[in-house]
């Protein structure tokens, strides 16, 4: 599946928005991937996490488990573990923080942190930090769409099923023809815009 697929799919779910959005690291944006949207319908998730799937395989990496941060990443890493043949576990925030409040991590697993959308990493990156914590060791993360353009550092080597370089801008930075409209907030860490 080429990039122009995997962004025709998010057309074809209505989830690729253009607009004003205030997104969940707190930058703004004029486009939102709205991954849930594409998610919800089960043939869709399942052609886009088995393209995944043979998109990592080709990678040559071996992967033992697949974890992803809640609430975004559940379903994509579900789905793409059960494209792979392994388990599938996430941590989730409590008080703030990630933790795995439901599973134990299995020590020395090779992980793969799987995400829905990178932006600017720090789900990732929190992700990994909590797995690595926890005993795991985290070989490769992945995600549907990179919007950082390949520029977001998670601390493992990403692979996407598509990337492109949707900017992103400080709230002070905004240029005017976003700062003309309301900004909106659909993202998973806030829900009032």
């Amino acid at each position: 599946m080429d990039q122009e697929a995997v962004l025709n799919e998010f057309r074809a779910a209505d989830a690729l928005l253009e607009g004003h959005f205030k997104l969940s690291s707190g930058l703004h944006s004029s486009v939102y991937l709205q991954c849930a949207r594409v998610l919800m319908n089960p043939e869709r998730a399942g052609r886009l996490c088995a393209a995944f799937a043979e998109k990592l395989k080709a990678t040559g990496v071996e992967i033992d488990l697949v974890v992803s941060p809640a609430m975004g990443g559940v379903i994509v890493g579900y789905e793409v573990a059960r494209q792979l043949g392994v388990n599938s576990i996430f941590c989730e925030r409590v008080e703030g923080e990630f933790k795995f409040r439901r599973f134990d991590l299995p020590q020395g697993a090779r992980i793969l942190m799987m995400e829905d959308i990178i932006t600017t990493g720090l789900s990732s990156r929190e992700c990994i930090e909590t797995i690595n914590a926890a005993g795991g060791n985290v070989v490769a993360a992945g995600c549907l769409i990179n919007r950082s353009g390949g520029r977001a550092d998670v601390g493992a080597p990403i692979t996407a099923l598509a990337t492109i370089d949707a900017p992103t801008y400080k709230p002070e930075d905004l240029p005017e023809e976003l700062k003309a409209i309301p900004a909106v907030k659909p993202g998973s860490r806030g829900l009032k815009s």
